[in-house]
This record gives C-alpha cells, sequence and structure tokens, in this order.
C-alpha cells in the first residue's frame, strides 16, 4: 500500500536528476529496505537505469535504513543531526550513496507546479508555502527559546549557564581534592606498614 506513491514520488525526483540515477546504477539489482517504524517498510530495488521499484517481500535486504519516526520531518528539511540519526545496515558503498541521496536530492515543486498552473501562479504558491515554512520553524525556536527561559528564570528548574558552570568547576575542584587526600592517606599507609 505505501509502495506504491513511494516509489512513484522517488522516481520522479530521480528523472529529474542525472547525476543521482548515475550514482544508484553501480548499485543494480541491490534491494534497500527502509525501515520507518510503525508503518510498514519500504522494500526497493534499484534497477540497471538508476530508478527503484517495488522489491518483493521475499527479496534479502542488502541495505537496511531505519529511520526514527520523529526524525523525519528533520530528516526532510535537512537536517544533519537527523542523518546522524538514521541506523544503516550494509555494504559501506551503498549505505553512502543512500546517505547522499537523502541529503541531496530535492524536489523542485515550483517546477512541477508550474505545470500546472503557470510560471507566475506557480511562483507564487511556492513563496506562500516557503513563507509558511520559515514562520513556523521561526515559532517553534521562539516558542524554544521562552520555555527554556521560562524554565531558567520564572520556575527555576533549569539551572543557568553560569550556575551549572559553577558548580562544575567545585565539583572538579573537589574530586582533585579527594584525589589528593587518597594519596596522602595511601602514603601514610604504606609508611606505617613497612
Amino acid at each position: 500500500m505505501m509502495e506504491k506513491p513511494a516509489t512513484i514520488a522517488l522516481n520522479h525526483l530521480l528523472l529529474e536528476q542525472d547525476w543521482a540515477r548515475a550514482s544508484l546504477r553501480p548499485f543494480a539489482a541491490k534491494c534497500v529496505v527502509l525501515r520507518l517504524m510503525p508503518l510498514p517498510d519500504l522494500r526497493l530495488v534499484i534497477l540497471d537505469s538508476g530508478v527503484v521499484a517495488e522489491a518483493p517481500s521475499e527479496a534479502v535486504a542488502d541495505l537496511t535504513a531505519t529511520i526514527p519516526l520523529a526524525s523525519l520531518p528533520r530528516l526532510l528539511a535537512r537536517d544533519e543531526a537527523a542523518m546522524a540519526q538514521v541506523e544503516m545496515v550494509g555494504p559501506a558503498d551503498l549505505a553512502s550513496t543512500v546517505q547522499i541521496l537523502f541529503q541531496e536530492l530535492t524536489w523542485d515543486a515550483e517546477q512541477d507546479l508550474s505545470k500546472l498552473f503557470g510560471d507566475v501562479l506557480a511562483h507564487r504558491i511556492a513563496g506562500a508555502a516557503r513563507d509558511a515554512l520559515a514562520w513556523q520553524k521561526d515559532a517553534a525556536t521562539r516558542l524554544a527559546q521562552n520555555l527554556s527561559e521560562f524554565l531558567a528564570y520564572e520556575q527555576p528548574l533549569l539551572a543557568q549557564r553560569g550556575e551549572a558552570d559553577s558548580l562544575r568547576h567545585s565539583l572538579e575542584s573537589l574530586v582533585e581534592d579527594c584525589a589528593r587526600v587518597q594519596d596522602r592517606l595511601d602514603q601514610l599507609e604504606t609508611g606505617t606498614k613497612t
């Protein structure tokens, strides 16, 4: 059920970018499984042309990429920290190629919209979408900043940076003092036994 639209969308992106198909051609007949729990696995086989098709369910996976569901939006937004959360099991060269595709494969929505609505309207729709996404990102950033300030200053559940640094330095000093006392005790103990 999920394979058909995902395969169509992925092939649409691959057909628009020659470099992406060229990077997949050496891996023809390899099976790649994208695991996005709790959704069903997306099983793809790489074709000679560099596009993908649905792989049979009995096909053995050459590469399995497990993507945490929570990191999917950040991954789609090209957040490199989210890419670090993707676990890939399989040959390093295939994993590297899939990782590059995750990072570099882009959709030119404005070009696709222009085929439906014309260039001017497509440009306006794409601009409005970019503005809406920028607003959401800005709102999320401000919410996170306000929440951290609230927890640090209004309802002090979090330590302020200066206080945390001061506590860390005090603890480091205490550990050093304890080590010196332990060394001195060891010296006194060995001195009384001999």
